[in-house]
């Protein structure tokens, strides 16, 4: 019972760590153009070799 008094509070560190991350990439405009890469999947014009 008493590794419950460690694991409890790691978990919600961990836990608000991971929502700070996502707020964090939210606020970074990460995900801003969802239909952007949704339609660029279906068009035949494509790059096997990136630019480096």
């Amino acid at each position: 019972m008493q590794i419950l008094a460690i694991l409890i509070p790691v978990s919600l560190l961990l836990g608000g760590l991971g929502l700070l991350g996502f707020i964090w990439a939210l606020k970074g405009r990460q995900f801003d153009d969802p239909q952007g890469d949704a339609s660029r999947i279906l068009t035949k014009e494509f790059d096997d070799k990136p630019a480096p």
